[in-house]
């Protein structure tokens, strides 16, 4: 198997202080001063006090990230030896599982000479943008995840949260569903159909993944600010409950910032939605009810070799837990300069 990596930045870059809005970089705090003092106190932050209690927050941030693989690793032999699963099949990918449109759809993403017209003229793209929906699950299975992921919500076994923009939510692989669920969803049925509609960014050789669990309700995470994600190629699928609100809204690509006009995307259970990761978007407030969603950050070693998509340099790779970013130390040949 691989080793895979993390970059450097991690550290240091795109930290979000939910409070202001903003993502950061923090090297040291006379960096951190003269960069965003003045942005802070247009947002509100008026006083010293104030001040460094955002910088104590952003050190406990830096040091969580800088702990994170032994962490996630601790987790996961605890769950795997406390945790008693509520539906213990679940945890092992079966095609029962998935809706047949998206099984049709696979197949003919797998057949000879199929062409991107042929399945974009299928999937019908969101307001004529890369944004790609399509009919995932079966109702049934989303009935039994959702009550396995409460099950384990409810337990006592520690629990990771994706990021620092979901406070709410769980990791998959320390659940234990990478290995037979989430690796053959990427392998076996995601890839053929990235491969079609993302051959430009890594769509044909994806190797690596982040999966998890987002969580929208009252009293916990509403919304989700606008951003973009550590991925090559982003799945996102509602699996329920009843909800309103929490409507999507997609821009431009990060590094193609030309306009302020938005697409909308409404949830709708069992469906996902596909999209670049560069692509900036967040979600409108949740006005009631419950929202899950599965979220799969998709990477290809390939083409985040050459550039990291988080600081724009060329990985200053560190050792990283599992799949870590995405990284390698394999050479790759793709230009991202030119692909679009």
């Amino acid at each position: 198997m691989k080793t895979f990596y993390s970059c450097r930045c991690f550290y240091t870059k795109n930290i979000f202080l939910k409070q202001f809005g903003i993502h950061i970089q923090y090297d040291n705090k006379k960096q951190f001063i003269s960069q965003f003092e003045q942005v802070l106190r247009d947002k509100g932050c008026n006083t010293e006090e104030q001040l460094e209690d955002v910088i104590q927050k952003i050190q406990e941030e830096i040091d969580r990230r800088q702990s994170l693989g032994r962490a996630s690793l601790a987790r996961q032999r605890i769950i795997s030896a406390t945790y008693q699963p509520r539906h213990e099949d679940i945890y092992k990918l079966k095609e029962d599982y998935l809706a047949p449109e998206f099984l049709d759809l696979v197949a003919q993403c797998k057949s000879e000479g199929v062409t991107a017209d042929a399945v974009m003229k299928r999937l019908q793209p969101q307001d004529g943008s890369r944004l790609y929906k399509f009919h995932v699950f079966q109702q049934s299975f989303c009935n039994l995840f959702l009550e396995e992921i409460e099950h384990f919500e409810n337990s006592d076994c520690p629990k990771g949260r994706p990021n620092t923009m979901n406070k709410y939510g769980i990791l998959l692989n320390e659940l234990g569903f990478d290995e037979d669920f989430i690796i053959p969803l990427r392998k076996h049925y995601l890839s053929p159909i990235t491969s079609i509609l993302f051959p430009d960014w890594g769509g044909n050789d994806l190797d690596s993944h982040k999966a998890f669990i987002v969580t929208y309700k009252l009293g916990d995470d509403l919304d989700l600010s606008y951003h973009y994600d550590n991925a090559e190629i982003t799945l996102n699928i509602a699996l329920g409950k009843e909800f309103t609100g929490g409507t999507l809204y997609f821009g431009d690509m990060r590094t193609e910032r030309r306009t302020d006009r938005y697409s909308r995307y409404d949830h709708q259970p069992m469906f996902g939605l596909l999209h670049r990761g560069q692509h900036l978007h967040g979600a409108m407030p949740i006005e009631d009810g419950e929202r899950y969603n599965l979220i799969v950050w998709m990477r290809s070693s390939r083409v985040r070799n050459q550039r990291c998509p988080m600081c724009d340099d060329e990985p200053d790779l560190v050792e990283a837990v599992g799949f870590g970013d995405g990284f390698t130390r394999e050479d790759s040949v793709v230009d991202v300069c030119t692909a679009s």
